[in-house]
Protein backbone atom coordinates (compact mmCIF):
# COMPACT_ATOMS: atom_id res chain seq x y z
CA UNK A 1 0.00 0.00 0.00
CA UNK A 2 2.93 2.20 0.86
CA UNK A 3 4.37 1.37 -2.48
CA UNK A 4 1.31 2.77 -4.24
CA UNK A 5 0.69 5.78 -2.31
CA UNK A 6 4.45 7.27 -3.55
CA UNK A 7 4.11 5.59 -7.25
CA UNK A 8 0.50 7.58 -7.49
CA UNK A 9 2.13 10.66 -5.19
CA UNK A 10 4.84 10.75 -7.95
CA UNK A 11 2.60 10.69 -10.93
CA UNK A 12 0.40 13.35 -9.64
CA UNK A 13 3.27 16.09 -8.57
CA UNK A 14 3.79 16.84 -13.25
CA UNK A 15 -0.12 17.79 -12.50
CA UNK A 16 0.31 20.13 -9.66
CA UNK A 17 3.22 21.49 -10.64
CA UNK A 18 1.44 22.58 -13.99
CA UNK A 19 -1.51 24.20 -11.70
CA UNK A 20 0.53 25.85 -9.89
CA UNK A 21 3.03 27.37 -12.62
CA UNK A 22 -0.65 28.72 -14.08
CA UNK A 23 -1.69 29.91 -10.59
CA UNK A 24 2.01 31.89 -10.76
CA UNK A 25 1.32 33.15 -14.33
CA UNK A 26 -1.64 34.21 -13.75
CA UNK A 27 -0.61 36.18 -10.91
CA UNK A 28 2.66 37.47 -12.46
CA UNK A 29 0.13 39.35 -14.96
CA UNK A 30 -2.16 40.20 -12.81
CA UNK A 31 0.77 41.64 -10.78
CA UNK A 32 2.03 43.92 -13.90
CA UNK A 33 -1.83 44.97 -14.75
CA UNK A 34 -2.06 46.46 -11.38
CA UNK A 35 1.29 48.11 -12.04
CA UNK A 36 2.68 47.35 -8.34
CA UNK A 37 5.83 49.78 -7.51
CA UNK A 38 7.90 47.04 -5.31
CA UNK A 39 8.70 50.52 -3.77
CA UNK A 40 9.93 48.39 -0.31
CA UNK A 41 12.44 46.42 -2.60
CA UNK A 42 13.60 50.12 -4.38
CA UNK A 43 14.42 51.04 -0.35
CA UNK A 44 16.68 48.06 -0.34
CA UNK A 45 18.05 48.69 -3.17
CA UNK A 46 19.20 52.23 -1.95
CA UNK A 47 20.72 51.21 1.11
CA UNK A 48 22.59 48.98 -0.60
CA UNK A 49 23.44 52.09 -2.66
CA UNK A 50 24.13 54.17 0.78
CA UNK A 51 26.41 51.32 1.88
CA UNK A 52 28.84 51.29 -1.26
CA UNK A 53 28.75 54.93 -1.03
CA UNK A 54 29.93 55.00 2.54
CA UNK A 55 26.48 57.45 3.42
CA UNK A 56 24.87 57.73 6.40
CA UNK A 57 22.27 54.53 6.12
CA UNK A 58 19.80 56.00 9.16
CA UNK A 59 19.56 60.02 7.33
CA UNK A 60 18.44 58.30 3.95
CA UNK A 61 14.91 59.27 2.83
CA UNK A 62 13.96 57.69 -0.88
CA UNK A 63 10.87 56.60 -3.50
CA UNK A 64 8.48 58.91 -3.77
CA UNK A 65 7.44 58.30 -0.27
CA UNK A 66 10.47 59.43 1.32
CA UNK A 67 10.58 56.06 3.11
CA UNK A 68 13.22 55.46 5.78
CA UNK A 69 16.07 53.13 6.53
CA UNK A 70 14.81 51.00 9.30
CA UNK A 71 16.21 47.55 9.85
CA UNK A 72 19.02 47.15 11.28
CA UNK A 73 22.72 47.21 9.60
CA UNK A 74 22.91 43.92 8.66
CA UNK A 75 20.21 44.11 5.87
CA UNK A 76 21.73 46.91 3.87
CA UNK A 77 24.85 44.72 3.71
CA UNK A 78 22.75 42.22 2.22
CA UNK A 79 21.44 44.41 0.27
CA UNK A 80 24.18 45.31 -1.95
CA UNK A 81 23.98 43.00 -4.53
CA UNK A 82 20.97 44.50 -5.55
CA UNK A 83 23.37 47.65 -6.88
CA UNK A 84 24.53 45.49 -9.37
CA UNK A 85 21.51 44.69 -11.40
CA UNK A 86 18.95 47.10 -13.43
CA UNK A 87 15.90 47.79 -11.75
CA UNK A 88 13.82 45.71 -14.28
CA UNK A 89 15.85 42.91 -13.99
CA UNK A 90 16.07 43.52 -10.18
CA UNK A 91 12.54 43.51 -9.82
CA UNK A 92 11.64 40.28 -11.95
CA UNK A 93 14.71 38.24 -9.95
CA UNK A 94 13.15 39.38 -7.14
CA UNK A 95 9.40 38.03 -8.02
CA UNK A 96 10.83 34.78 -9.20
CA UNK A 97 12.69 34.67 -5.87
CA UNK A 98 9.62 35.36 -3.63
CA UNK A 99 7.26 32.44 -5.64
CA UNK A 100 10.25 30.10 -5.00
CA UNK A 101 10.81 31.16 -1.49
CA UNK A 102 6.62 30.52 -1.12
CA UNK A 103 6.89 26.50 -2.28
CA UNK A 104 10.12 26.63 0.26
CA UNK A 105 7.98 28.20 2.74
CA UNK A 106 5.03 25.58 2.22
CA UNK A 107 7.40 22.51 1.67
CA UNK A 108 8.52 23.31 4.95
CA UNK A 109 5.20 24.05 6.85
CA UNK A 110 3.72 20.49 5.51
CA UNK A 111 7.03 18.82 7.38
CA UNK A 112 6.28 20.40 10.77
CA UNK A 113 2.28 19.83 10.06
CA UNK A 114 3.07 16.39 9.28
CA UNK A 115 1.00 13.60 7.95
CA UNK A 116 -2.54 13.59 8.65
CA UNK A 117 -4.66 10.33 9.95
CA UNK A 118 -7.96 10.14 7.16
CA UNK A 119 -6.51 12.43 4.58
CA UNK A 120 -3.62 10.25 2.97
CA UNK A 121 -1.07 8.32 4.62
CA UNK A 122 2.13 9.46 3.00
CA UNK A 123 0.51 13.06 2.15
CA UNK A 124 3.86 14.59 4.17
CA UNK A 125 5.95 12.80 3.11
CA UNK A 126 8.28 12.78 -0.21
CA UNK A 127 6.90 13.23 -3.54
CA UNK A 128 3.06 13.57 -1.57
CA UNK A 129 4.71 16.31 0.18
CA UNK A 130 6.02 18.24 -2.84
CA UNK A 131 2.82 17.11 -4.44
CA UNK A 132 0.73 19.06 -1.72
CA UNK A 133 3.55 22.13 -1.28
CA UNK A 134 2.44 23.04 -5.40
CA UNK A 135 -1.07 22.52 -4.56
CA UNK A 136 -1.26 24.70 -1.32
CA UNK A 137 1.11 27.69 -3.27
CA UNK A 138 -1.04 27.67 -6.45
CA UNK A 139 -3.50 28.71 -3.90
CA UNK A 140 -1.53 30.96 -0.98
CA UNK A 141 -0.35 32.77 -3.87
CA UNK A 142 -3.53 34.77 -3.76
CA UNK A 143 -3.85 35.51 0.24
CA UNK A 144 -3.21 38.98 0.73
CA UNK A 145 0.30 38.95 3.00
CA UNK A 146 1.78 37.12 -0.41
CA UNK A 147 0.27 38.97 -2.81
CA UNK A 148 0.93 42.71 -0.97
CA UNK A 149 4.77 40.78 -0.32
CA UNK A 150 4.93 40.43 -3.93
CA UNK A 151 3.38 43.40 -4.81
CA UNK A 152 5.92 45.79 -2.47
CA UNK A 153 8.70 43.25 -2.74
CA UNK A 154 8.98 42.31 0.61
CA UNK A 155 11.47 39.77 2.78
CA UNK A 156 8.85 38.43 4.62
CA UNK A 157 8.90 34.91 3.16
CA UNK A 158 12.67 34.96 3.32
CA UNK A 159 12.76 35.44 6.70
CA UNK A 160 9.78 33.14 7.58
CA UNK A 161 11.90 30.26 5.47
CA UNK A 162 14.93 30.81 7.29
CA UNK A 163 12.57 30.49 10.43
CA UNK A 164 11.44 27.44 9.62
CA UNK A 165 14.51 25.71 8.04
CA UNK A 166 15.74 25.83 11.55
CA UNK A 167 12.78 24.32 13.36
CA UNK A 168 12.23 21.88 11.06
CA UNK A 169 15.42 20.37 11.73
CA UNK A 170 15.91 17.35 14.06
CA UNK A 171 16.47 18.15 17.42
CA UNK A 172 19.99 18.87 18.66
CA UNK A 173 20.60 19.47 14.62
CA UNK A 174 23.94 21.42 15.48
CA UNK A 175 23.07 24.13 12.89
CA UNK A 176 19.44 24.75 14.35
CA UNK A 177 19.34 27.78 15.31
CA UNK A 178 21.48 29.84 12.62
CA UNK A 179 18.29 30.54 10.51
CA UNK A 180 16.61 32.38 13.27
CA UNK A 181 19.82 34.09 13.98
CA UNK A 182 20.12 35.65 11.04
CA UNK A 183 16.51 36.42 10.73
CA UNK A 184 16.72 38.30 13.09
CA UNK A 185 19.77 40.45 12.70
CA UNK A 186 18.13 41.12 9.58
CA UNK A 187 14.90 42.13 10.82
CA UNK A 188 14.64 42.00 14.98
CA UNK A 189 11.21 40.40 15.42
CA UNK A 190 11.91 36.75 14.53
CA UNK A 191 14.15 37.04 18.06
CA UNK A 192 10.78 35.97 19.80
CA UNK A 193 11.91 32.69 18.47
CA UNK A 194 15.11 32.86 20.91
CA UNK A 195 12.92 33.15 24.19
CA UNK A 196 10.21 30.51 22.53
CA UNK A 197 12.93 28.28 22.45
CA UNK A 198 15.00 28.85 26.13
CA UNK A 199 11.34 28.43 27.94
CA UNK A 200 10.63 25.27 26.01
CA UNK A 201 14.50 24.17 26.50
CA UNK A 202 13.57 25.02 30.43
CA UNK A 203 10.37 23.72 30.95
CA UNK A 204 12.29 20.49 29.15
CA UNK A 205 15.09 20.58 31.38
CA UNK A 206 12.35 20.71 34.77
CA UNK A 207 11.14 17.62 33.50
CA UNK A 208 13.77 15.61 32.21
CA UNK A 209 17.37 17.49 33.58
CA UNK A 210 19.41 20.46 32.44
CA UNK A 211 21.15 21.11 28.75
CA UNK A 212 17.85 20.01 26.58
CA UNK A 213 17.91 20.13 22.35
CA UNK A 214 15.87 23.66 22.55
CA UNK A 215 18.44 25.31 25.08
CA UNK A 216 21.17 24.60 22.52
CA UNK A 217 19.29 25.42 20.02
CA UNK A 218 18.84 28.80 21.22
CA UNK A 219 22.15 29.18 21.51
CA UNK A 220 23.05 29.15 18.31
CA UNK A 221 20.61 30.99 17.21
CA UNK A 222 21.95 34.03 19.64
CA UNK A 223 25.79 33.65 18.77
CA UNK A 224 24.33 33.69 14.92
CA UNK A 225 22.84 36.83 15.54
CA UNK A 226 26.14 38.42 17.62
CA UNK A 227 27.87 36.92 14.95
CA UNK A 228 25.94 39.39 12.30
CA UNK A 229 25.76 42.30 13.91
CA UNK A 230 29.21 42.42 15.27
CA UNK A 231 30.06 42.17 11.00
CA UNK A 232 27.78 44.63 10.74
CA UNK A 233 28.95 46.32 13.30
CA UNK A 234 32.77 46.72 11.52
CA UNK A 235 31.78 47.26 8.36
CA UNK A 236 29.35 50.06 9.41
CA UNK A 237 30.39 51.25 12.95
CA UNK A 238 28.75 54.49 12.67
CA UNK A 239 25.31 53.69 11.30
CA UNK A 240 25.52 50.39 13.49
CA UNK A 241 25.93 52.97 16.59
CA UNK A 242 23.42 54.33 15.47
CA UNK A 243 20.77 52.31 14.99
CA UNK A 244 21.11 50.39 18.61
CA UNK A 245 21.45 53.61 20.57
CA UNK A 246 18.65 55.58 18.54
CA UNK A 247 16.63 54.26 16.15
CA UNK A 248 15.91 50.35 17.63
CA UNK A 249 14.01 52.56 19.85
CA UNK A 250 12.19 54.77 17.57
CA UNK A 251 8.80 52.94 16.18
CA UNK A 252 7.48 55.95 14.60
CA UNK A 253 9.87 55.91 11.81
CA UNK A 254 8.15 52.67 10.54
CA UNK A 255 4.83 54.53 9.87
CA UNK A 256 1.31 55.60 11.01
CA UNK A 257 0.54 53.53 14.13
CA UNK A 258 -2.94 53.67 13.03
CA UNK A 259 -2.76 52.90 9.73
CA UNK A 260 -5.24 49.98 8.27
CA UNK A 261 -2.22 47.73 7.15
CA UNK A 262 -1.01 47.71 10.44
CA UNK A 263 -1.92 44.34 11.49
CA UNK A 264 -0.32 44.18 15.44
CA UNK A 265 -2.36 45.07 18.87
CA UNK A 266 -1.10 48.65 18.80
CA UNK A 267 -2.85 49.35 15.38
CA UNK A 268 -5.77 47.79 16.57
CA UNK A 269 -5.63 49.92 19.97
CA UNK A 270 -4.77 52.96 18.06
CA UNK A 271 -8.18 52.93 15.87
CA UNK A 272 -10.52 51.59 18.98
CA UNK A 273 -9.35 54.23 20.61
CA UNK A 274 -9.23 56.88 18.08
CA UNK A 275 -5.51 58.04 19.16
CA UNK A 276 -2.29 57.77 17.60
CA UNK A 277 -0.53 56.76 20.72
CA UNK A 278 -2.17 54.14 22.69
CA UNK A 279 -0.09 54.02 25.47
CA UNK A 280 -0.36 52.15 28.23
CA UNK A 281 -3.18 50.12 26.85
CA UNK A 282 -1.12 49.18 24.44
CA UNK A 283 1.98 47.95 26.71
CA UNK A 284 -0.54 46.07 29.01
CA UNK A 285 -2.57 44.34 25.86
CA UNK A 286 0.93 43.49 24.44
CA UNK A 287 2.33 41.96 27.65
CA UNK A 288 -0.79 39.84 27.95
CA UNK A 289 -0.33 38.80 24.42
CA UNK A 290 3.28 37.75 24.65
CA UNK A 291 2.44 35.30 27.65
CA UNK A 292 -0.87 34.09 26.01
CA UNK A 293 1.24 33.95 22.90
CA UNK A 294 4.12 31.90 24.52
CA UNK A 295 2.34 29.58 26.67
CA UNK A 296 0.39 28.30 23.95
CA UNK A 297 3.79 27.93 21.82
CA UNK A 298 5.90 26.30 24.30
CA UNK A 299 2.79 23.61 25.73
CA UNK A 300 2.62 22.86 22.05
CA UNK A 301 6.53 22.28 21.68
CA UNK A 302 6.51 19.93 24.64
CA UNK A 303 3.58 17.74 23.75
CA UNK A 304 5.45 17.50 20.45
CA UNK A 305 3.22 19.58 17.62
CA UNK A 306 6.32 21.61 16.39
CA UNK A 307 3.90 23.45 13.54
CA UNK A 308 1.53 24.63 16.23
CA UNK A 309 4.34 25.75 18.36
CA UNK A 310 6.12 27.72 15.70
CA UNK A 311 2.96 29.45 14.41
CA UNK A 312 2.08 30.22 17.80
CA UNK A 313 5.50 31.82 18.34
CA UNK A 314 5.00 33.81 15.08
CA UNK A 315 1.78 35.32 15.58
CA UNK A 316 2.92 36.28 19.23
CA UNK A 317 5.77 38.28 17.67
CA UNK A 318 3.42 39.46 15.07
CA UNK A 319 0.77 40.82 17.70
CA UNK A 320 3.15 42.57 19.97
CA UNK A 321 5.61 44.42 17.52
CA UNK A 322 4.58 48.00 17.53
CA UNK A 323 4.51 47.88 13.78
CA UNK A 324 3.07 44.53 11.87
CA UNK A 325 2.30 45.54 7.96
CA UNK A 326 -0.26 42.95 6.36
CA UNK A 327 2.29 41.73 4.87
CA UNK A 328 3.94 40.87 7.67
CA UNK A 329 1.15 37.93 8.27
CA UNK A 330 2.95 35.31 5.50
CA UNK A 331 2.47 32.89 8.50
CA UNK A 332 -0.89 32.52 7.65
CA UNK A 333 -0.11 30.00 5.01
CA UNK A 334 0.94 27.58 7.54
CA UNK A 335 -1.74 28.73 10.26
CA UNK A 336 -4.28 27.87 7.56
CA UNK A 337 -2.66 24.35 7.11
CA UNK A 338 -2.80 23.59 10.71
CA UNK A 339 -6.13 24.82 11.50
CA UNK A 340 -7.63 22.44 8.03
CA UNK A 341 -5.50 19.39 9.36
CA UNK A 342 -6.90 19.79 12.90
CA UNK A 343 -10.31 19.63 11.05
CA UNK A 344 -9.48 16.49 9.17
CA UNK A 345 -7.82 14.93 12.24
CA UNK A 346 -10.99 15.72 14.87
CA UNK A 347 -14.02 16.45 12.42
CA UNK A 348 -16.43 18.45 13.43
CA UNK A 349 -18.53 21.49 11.90
CA UNK A 350 -16.84 23.67 14.29
CA UNK A 351 -13.61 23.16 12.62
CA UNK A 352 -14.21 23.28 9.19
CA UNK A 353 -15.76 26.39 9.55
CA UNK A 354 -12.59 27.24 11.59
CA UNK A 355 -10.87 26.80 8.76
CA UNK A 356 -13.05 28.27 6.02
CA UNK A 357 -12.73 31.49 8.25
CA UNK A 358 -9.41 31.80 8.23
CA UNK A 359 -8.82 31.15 4.43
CA UNK A 360 -11.62 33.53 3.93
CA UNK A 361 -9.86 36.42 6.30
CA UNK A 362 -6.40 36.56 4.88
CA UNK A 363 -8.03 35.81 1.28
CA UNK A 364 -11.12 38.63 1.20
CA UNK A 365 -8.72 41.15 1.38
CA UNK A 366 -11.47 42.98 3.77
CA UNK A 367 -9.36 45.20 5.90
CA UNK A 368 -8.59 47.13 2.88
CA UNK A 369 -12.82 47.60 2.29
CA UNK A 370 -12.57 50.25 4.84
CA UNK A 371 -11.06 53.65 4.66
CA UNK A 372 -8.44 54.60 4.80
CA UNK A 373 -4.96 56.65 3.10
CA UNK A 374 -4.05 59.97 3.09
CA UNK A 375 -5.34 62.30 5.84
CA UNK A 376 -5.47 59.28 8.21
CA UNK A 377 -9.20 58.15 7.90
CA UNK A 378 -8.28 55.51 10.37
CA UNK A 379 -8.79 57.62 12.87
CA UNK A 380 -12.77 58.01 12.29
CA UNK A 381 -13.09 54.54 11.66
CA UNK A 382 -16.95 53.58 12.51
CA UNK A 383 -17.32 49.77 15.03
CA UNK A 384 -17.91 47.88 11.69
CA UNK A 385 -15.22 49.25 9.81
CA UNK A 386 -12.76 48.78 13.08
CA UNK A 387 -13.67 45.04 13.06
CA UNK A 388 -12.69 44.47 9.64
CA UNK A 389 -9.31 46.42 10.45
CA UNK A 390 -8.84 44.20 13.14
CA UNK A 391 -9.45 40.76 11.26
CA UNK A 392 -5.87 39.40 11.55
CA UNK A 393 -5.16 40.12 15.10
CA UNK A 394 -8.79 38.44 16.06
CA UNK A 395 -7.91 35.66 13.69
CA UNK A 396 -4.26 35.39 15.58
CA UNK A 397 -6.15 35.77 18.94
CA UNK A 398 -8.64 32.54 18.13
CA UNK A 399 -5.66 30.56 17.09
CA UNK A 400 -4.12 31.41 20.12
CA UNK A 401 -7.06 30.42 22.17
CA UNK A 402 -7.75 27.21 20.12
CA UNK A 403 -4.17 25.88 21.63
CA UNK A 404 -4.96 26.59 25.50
CA UNK A 405 -6.57 23.65 27.13
CA UNK A 406 -9.93 22.97 28.22
CA UNK A 407 -10.41 22.12 31.76
CA UNK A 408 -13.34 20.95 31.25
CA UNK A 409 -12.33 18.29 28.65
CA UNK A 410 -10.79 15.15 30.20
CA UNK A 411 -7.41 13.80 29.18
CA UNK A 412 -9.16 10.38 28.03
CA UNK A 413 -11.78 12.25 26.11
CA UNK A 414 -8.55 14.08 24.79
CA UNK A 415 -7.50 10.93 23.54
CA UNK A 416 -10.71 9.37 22.43
CA UNK A 417 -10.97 11.99 20.03
CA UNK A 418 -7.98 12.01 18.49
Amino acid sequence: MTVIALVGARRRVPLAAGVCLLSFTAFWFAQRAADVSMIDLMVYRAEGETVRAGGDLYALRTTEAHLPTTYPPFAALLFTPLTLLDTADMRTLATLGNLLLLVSFTHLALRLVGPVPGVGPLWAVGHARVESALWVSALAVWAEPVWTTLRYGQINLLLAVLVLWDLSRRPGHRWAGLGIGIAAAIKLTPALFVVFLLLTGAAEAARRGPWRAPTRHACVAAVSFAGATLLAAVALPYDSRRFWTRMVFEAGRVGLPEDTANQSLRGVLARLLHTAEPGIWWALAAAAAGVLGLTVAVRAALRGERGRAAVSCAATALLVSPVSWSHHWVWCVPMALLVWTDAARRGGRARWAGTGSVVLVFCSYALWWVPHGVGRLELGQNYGEMTLSALYVGTAFAFLLQGLPRPWVTRDQAVAKE
